[in-house]
């Protein structure tokens, strides 16, 4: 764990959480296939709306290179630069219409999110690394891999173990030497109306 980044919170939380950053700089170690299948086991039991499990992954190691440029090739390009170091690679899908009966599913986004979040979380407690990204190639990513129409590619997710950031391009190095910085609960929790700080949690 980068010290720098350890979250400081005012009220209790656990250390997965504390302890969740989104680092730039990956080392070239490969992440075991037990690992793999236990944090898309976690993905899998996210909560859902109807319980849809709107998401879909790609997925690709460093190990099989073809696979993995494929994806590497969905992002955009200053994702490229850093990603390209990491060992696996996912691309986040969701599937737009409920299954049940055909309507446009406005929670697919939010589902994919708590998916791919609850998946960190995991990754976290094993001591690997997520940095979630929304600059892919959605185009790029339909046409390389066959996605059907009604489902769409919507994020990336770089997943392995943490690197020093020396080994990152200098403008890039800084954004992993940074302190992370939350805006306060009372700036987003509110109760009576916009803006009112909830009793609740002050």
């Amino acid at each position: 764990m980068n010290a720098i980044k350890q979250a400081k919170p005012d009220h209790a939380i656990q250390s997965w959480i504390a302890n969740r950053w989104s680092p730039y700089a990956f080392a070239d170690r490969p992440v075991a296939k037990a690992d793999l299948q236990s944090l898309f086991e976690a993905a899998r039991w996210a909560a859902s709306s109807y319980n849809e499990q709107p998401w879909r992954y790609i997925v690709a190691a460093k190990e099989n290179r073809t696979e993995f440029d494929k994806v590497l090739s969905c992002l955009v390009e200053g994702n490229q630069a850093w990603a390209k170091a990491v060992s696996v690679l996912a691309l986040g899908c969701i599937n737009m219409k409920f299954a049940h009966n055909g309507n446009p599913n406005a929670a697919a986004e939010h589902d994919l999110g708590i998916a791919s979040a609850t998946l960190t979380v995991e990754a976290t407690a094993r001591g690997l690394s997520v940095h979630q990204m929304i600059g892919i190639l959605p185009d790029k990513a339909r046409e390389v891999f066959g996605i059907p129409d009604g489902y769409k590619a919507l994020t990336a997710l770089a997943i392995g173990y943490l690197a020093d950031p020396s080994v990152l391009p200098e403008k890039l190095r800084g954004r992993d030497e940074v302190a992370r910085t939350r805006r306060p609960i009372a700036e987003f929790v509110f109760t009576g109306q916009w803006g009112a700080a909830s009793p609740l949690i002050t």
